[in-house]
């Protein structure tokens, strides 16, 4: 019964493709965390994720190898591939892994906005400087990714003119960071709940 379902006209030509688009999905959105998992040093999460990850790929192609002759494997195969890509990005995104410099230039005094990044336990470094302008105040912060946004919301309140730039950051040693908000459970389960709308 169940190898006459396997060869059945729905199988091959419906479920089957739909399988292989979900899986290939499933482990290009683990491959795309991988890699963050992989440039954040994360030695346990990294193996681990590409362990699933290739298990994954396996079954898939062992599939579409059994059923070369069904062109709708190799488009839910490719389809898969394209929606993981960008469900893998959202995700990191959610997950709001490691840490990111933020360079905030002004004319502006930038003393206020100074003490408040201090008030927010935010470790702050200014420098003066000389823009195309005339002076400026340079502020250096590094931050969590998961606080971008918190340290955004001071810059538009203190000195909404106030050019800034966000890059990424590798290994930070020491430095002053704000307390968690939650705990890491209560992130992972904020970034499998349904995304927010505009994001």
């Amino acid at each position: 019964m169940a190898e006459s379902w396997m060869n059945s006209f729905w199988f091959s030509w419906v479920v089957l493709p739909f399988l292989i688009f979900i899986a290939r999905i499933a482990d290009v959105t683990i491959g795309t965390i991988r890699l963050i998992f992989v440039a954040r040093g994360m030695k346990v999460l990294a193996p681990l994720a590409g362990f699933f990850e290739v298990l994954i790929w396996l079954v898939v192609i062992s599939q579409i190898m059994q059923h070369l002759a069904n062109p709708l494997c190799y488009i839910a195969y490719a389809a898969g591939f394209a929606a993981g890509n960008y469900i893998g990005m959202m995700l990191v995104d959610r997950l709001s892994l490691g840490k990111v410099i933020i360079r905030i230039i002004t004319q502006k005094d930038a003393g206020p906005l100074v003490e408040s990044l201090k008030e927010h336990q935010f470790g702050v470094t200014v420098l003066d400087g000389r823009g195309v302008q005339g002076k400026v105040q340079v502020i250096f912060t590094v931050v969590k990714r998961a606080h971008i946004e918190d340290v955004q919301r001071l810059i538009r309140q203190f000195n909404p003119q106030a050019f800034y730039s966000i890059e990424e950051v590798g290994d930070v040693e020491k430095g002053v960071f704000p307390a968690e908000k939650t705990r890491w459970k209560a992130e992972w389960l904020r970034a499998l709940m349904p995304f927010r709308k505009g994001k």
